[in-house]
């Protein structure tokens, strides 16, 4: 909500004082061009039913968040971000793929951040597309209506310039029916595979609890559609 002018005025305020009043006046702008697009994102964590209670945590987690920092999904604010990522699974085989992530040194699901985005579904989806070179990538189990799965919050840690801060990250499921066109472009990671959902939970310490979780869901999902 934007406030009134205050005292003193510009003219009158002491270095700190302007800089507060520019982040006041940036984070109202923020909260105008984004309102909607976070009402929507607050709509999809107000119907998602957590698995756990660590989901169930990260969930009002996320609800505060967006509250505290309209600019939640710009890579600026500084506490951390909103992301998207997702799941891919062959429609066929019904393996799913996981690629290693060379910074953080663990085998995830395809991902990233908000590219300006406010379409979380449409984000994920750009990201898989990115990052695996998949021609034919559909949501699943709704493609005209896509939800996300699962939600969690997770720690980035500092590198040289970056500080340490948080993913608060919406997943998807994404089929595709031609694995054989894997084709991750320059620059992206390569090492990929194609794993059965219980080979990909039988690498126990190698991915994280959460991913543990996602694949669990993805799994239940995907065999309830099975013929």
């Amino acid at each position: 909500m934007t406030r009134h002018a205050r005292l003193p005025l510009w003219a009158d305020q002491s270095p700190e004082q302007k800089l507060e009043t520019l982040r006041d006046l940036i984070l109202d702008l923020y909260r105008y061009q984004l309102d909607e697009a976070l009402r929507e994102i607050g709509a999809i964590l107000d119907a998602h039913r957590p698995a756990d209670a660590k989901e169930a945590r990260d969930i009002q987690r996320i609800k505060g968040l967006i509250t505290q920092h309209p600019n939640i999904l710009n890579m600026n604010c500084e506490i951390g971000h909103i992301t998207a990522s997702a799941i891919i699974v062959d429609r066929a085989s019904r393996r799913t793929l996981l690629h290693f992530h060379k910074r953080l040194g663990r085998w995830l699901q395809v991902g990233g951040h908000t590219d300006y985005e406010t379409d979380l579904a449409q984000a994920a989806l750009r990201e898989a597309r990115e990052e695996t070179g998949l021609p034919d990538l559909v949501h699943f189990p709704e493609p005209d209506k896509p939800t996300p799965i699962d939600v969690d919050v997770h720690a980035i840690p500092r590198t040289e310039d970056i500080p340490a801060h948080l993913h608060l990250d919406f997943r998807y499921i994404l089929l595709t029916e031609q694995p054989a066109a894997l084709a991750p472009p320059e620059g992206e990671s390569t090492r990929f595979r194609w794993l059965r959902f219980s080979e990909a939970r039988d690498m126990g310490g190698a991915i994280d609890s959460a991913l543990h979780r996602l694949l669990r869901k993805a799994a239940a999902l995907i065999d309830g559609d099975a013929d």
